[in-house]
């Protein structure tokens, strides 16, 4: 993937740390208003399945679809997210005792993206402490699991190219977290050791354990009344650093 500039030696930088990565969803993006839209579609989808049901109904149904294909595909080094999501789509309708279409999944997957990208929204000290990092000769970069088709608009809608040295996709990587090999390839393109590196994420399976078993420093991004997305539940590692708001990162890399 294009970097948004080129990443210059990191050997004039001065202090330990020399690279600051980012996971996307649920640490510089919040997904506080994508959760309360996802909900209405989802309502939306059960009555195109023919069910007539209550909000929290429809939620649930898709928490134990989204639970159910976590645990499927947590043992796979690599999966595109639409294919996770397809199959998070049957299990849905399935929790519905309903049957999808491939039309109704075509249908789903176009809304859902097209609802995240429009609702997905930076935190509000997002590019603030994007800016103050860079300002200080760090290099910054997403690795983030998702598919190209979520990840490129939202760094293009937000400008995050004139603040970012580069941005990877699982899809990209061909490797998702917490695979070794995506880390590998982030590292690799800040041309530095694993050791000069923070990692800021708001899951304890994908971002925290994969990163710290890459050797890399963690903080966990932790916001009240959101839960991460696609958890296992199957690992569960504890941070070296876990703060409330990006802010809060600006002293811990001084």
């Amino acid at each position: 993937m294009k970097r948004a500039r080129e990443a210059a030696s990191l050997d004039d930088v001065q202090g330990k740390i020399r690279a600051v990565f980012f996971d996307l969803g649920g640490t510089l993006f919040s997904y506080r208003d994508a959760g309360r839209h996802t909900v209405a579609l989802l309502v939306e989808a059960a009555a195109r399945l023919g069910r007539d049901v209550e909000p929290r109904t429809a939620g649930a149904a898709y928490r134990r679809a989204s639970r159910t294909c976590a645990l499927r595909y947590s043992d796979h080094p690599f999966y595109l997210h639409r294919d996770l999501f397809r199959d998070t789509f049957r299990d849905f309708a399935r929790e519905l005792d309903r049957v999808p279409t491939e039309p109704f999944l075509d249908w789903f997957e176009d809304a859902q993206r097209t609802m995240l990208l429009e609702t997905m929204t930076p935190r509000r000290d997002c590019l603030e402490t994007l800016w103050k990092l860079r300002a200080r000769g760090l290099y910054l970069s997403i690795v983030s699991n998702i598919d190209d088709d979520y990840l490129v608009p939202l760094v293009e809608r937000w400008k995050l190219d004139q603040v970012l040295d580069a941005w990877t996709s699982s899809e990209e990587a061909r490797s998702c977290k917490p695979d070794p090999a995506f880390f590998a390839l982030a590292v690799a393109k800040a041309r530095c050791r694993a050791d000069r590196v923070v990692f800021v994420g708001d899951s304890p399976e994908h971002d925290i354990a994969g990163a710290r078993a890459a050797g890399m420093t963690t903080v966990l991004l932790s916001e009240a009344g959101t839960t991460p997305p696609l958890q296992s539940g199957k690992t569960a590692v504890a941070a070296d650093h876990q703060i409330a708001t990006l802010s809060e990162l600006l002293p811990l890399v001084e």
